[in-house]
C-alpha cells in the first residue's frame, strides 16, 4: 500500500530540532509497517540532517502555507497532483484535507479552537475555519480527535456519524520521567533559588488564563507565607510582550520565573522537579502538559474545562478557571496535605496507563491497520 502523509506542520522545537507530534507519529509507523510505502509531503525544504527509512519518499511542493489562500492552493491543487503522481492509496492529513481528490482521506485533529476561543484567531483565518471545517469533515472518510469531549463536540456541531470519529490520546515523550532527589535539587537550585515551585508549562499568553494563575499564586503566598515559587515555561503566544511587561508590576514578581527559551530536554527536567503543576486555561483541547506531569510523578491542579476533566479524572485537583480563589484553594490544599499529594501522584501514574491503553482507535482504514506495536 502507498500511504501519503501531510508533513507540512513539521517545525522547530526549543532545541532547534525540526519535529511535530503528527510527523513523529507517522515516522514511527513507517518503521513499524516497513512493507508499505509512505510519501511524506512537505511544503518547504526539510533539514538535510533528516534521514528517512527506505520506504519513505519525501516530496517537497510549495507554497508554504501561512494564509488561507496558500492553504487552499496547497491542499486543493498541489496535493491532488502528488497523490496522482505517486499513486497513493490513502492520504493522512492534519487539520485540513483536500477537497479536490477522490483518494480516501484520514483527518487528524481538526482545529476546533476557533469555536471555543475565536479571539485567538485573526479575522481571515476565522472566516476560513468557519467556512471550510464542515466541508473538510464531510469530505474525509474518517476523523481522529484527542478526547471523547472533542468527539462529542464534533458530532453535536456537525452531525457526524459516530462511527466516523475515533479518539487517539497523544503519546508522552519517554524523556518525561521522575527525577531522583539529587536531580531535583539541582534543578531547584538552578531555576528556583533552591526552593520548591509550582510549574505551568504551555503557551505563554494571557489567553491561557495566566492572569488568574498569578492572582491565585498571590493569594497562596499571602496565606501560606512560604518560599514557594512559580515557574512559567513554554513558547510565547499572543499578547506575550504585554503580559511580560505587566508581570513587572506584580507584587510577587521576584518569585515568578518565566522560562521561554530553555531546551526541550531541560524543560522535561523542570517539569519533573516541580512540587506540582497548575494548568488552568479557560478552554483546552490539548492536554499534553498534564500527561507529561503524570509521567514525571508530579501532582496536578487543572481546570474543570475542555477535555481536562475527562483525561485527568480523580488523579488531579480540579478548579474553576474563572475563579482565582478556587485555584488558590487547591494550591493551599496540596501544599498542606502531603498525603493528598502522594495519593494524586499514585493516581496519576495509573491514569496515564489507562489513557495510553486506549491508543488503538483505527482498525483498519481502507485496508491499513494503524498503531500496531
Amino acid at each position: 500500500m502507498r500511504i501519503a502523509v501531510n508533513a507540512s506542520f513539521f517545525k522547530k522545537d526549543h532545541s532547534g530540532n525540526d519535529r511535530n507530534f503528527f510527523f513523529d507519529l507517522f515516522l514511527k509507523q513507517s518503521q513499524i509497517h516497513s512493507k508499505h510505502t509512505f510519501i511524506f509531503i512537505f511544503n518547504k525544504l526539510y533539514p538535510s540532517s533528516l534521514v528517512f527509512p527506505e520506504n519513505i519518499i519525501p516530496v517537497v511542493i510549495g507554497p508554504e502555507g501561512r494564509t488561507p489562500l496558500t492553504w487552499r492552493i496547497w491542499h486543493n491543487f498541489k496535493i491532488p497532483s502528488v497523490l496522482k503522481k505517486y499513486k497513493a492509496d490513502i492520504f493522512i492529513t492534519e487539520k485540513f484535507c483536500s477537497l479536490r481528490t477522490n483518494v480516501p482521506q484520514l483527518l487528524f485533529y481538526p482545529d476546533l479552537n476557533f469555536i471555543h476561543q475565536p479571539w485567538l484567531v485573526n479575522e481571515k483565518h476565522l472566516s476560513f475555519y468557519k467556512k471550510y471545517t464542515p466541508l473538510f469533515l464531510d469530505k474525509c472518510d474518517a476523523v481522529v480527535v484527542d478526547s471523547t469531549s472533542s468527539k462529542n463536540d464534533l458530532m453535536h456541531r456537525y452531525q457526524i456519524d459516530e462511527q466516523k470519529v475515533s479518539v487517539f490520546f497523544p503519546i508522552v515523550d519517554e524523556g518525561f520521567r521522575p527525577l531522583n532527589y539529587e536531580e531535583r535539587e539541582i534543578i531547584k537550585e538552578k531555576y528556583a533559588e533552591g526552593h520548591e515551585y509550582f510549574i505551568y508549562n504551555g503557551i505563554i499568553s494571557p489567553h491561557q488564563n495566566l492572569k488568574n494563575l498569578l492572582k491565585a499564586f498571590s493569594a497562596f503566598k499571602k496565606r501560606q507565607k512560604s518560599s514557594m515559587q512559580l515557574l512559567i515555561a513554554g513558547e510565547p503566544g499572543v499578547g506575550y510582550e504585554e503580559w511580560l511587561s505587566a508581570l513587572g508590576l506584580y507584587r510577587f514578581h521576584a518569585e515568578v520565573k518565566v522560562l521561554h527559551n530553555v531546551s526541550e530536554s531541560e524543560t522535561k527536567k523542570i517539569v519533573a522537579a516541580a512540587y506540582a503543576m497548575v494548568y488552568t486555561p479557560f478552554f483546552e483541547t490539548s492536554y499534553k502538559a498534564p500527561l507529561q506531569a503524570m509521567a514525571c510523578e508530579v501532582p496536578l491542579i487543572v481546570a474543570d474545562a475542555g477535555a481536562l476533566p475527562e483525561v485527568c479524572g480523580d488523579s488531579a485537583l480540579h478548579a474553576d478557571p474563572n475563579d482565582f480563589k478556587a485555584i488558590a484553594e487547591k494550591m493551599m490544599l496540596l501544599f498542606k496535605d502531603e498525603r493528598l499529594r502522594k495519593d494524586l501522584i499514585q493516581k496519576g501514574a495509573q491514569q496515564l496507563k489507562n489513557v495510553t491503553s486506549t491508543r488503538l482507535p483505527i482498525h483498519p482504514f481502507h485496508g491499513f491497520s494503524f498503531f500496531e506495536s
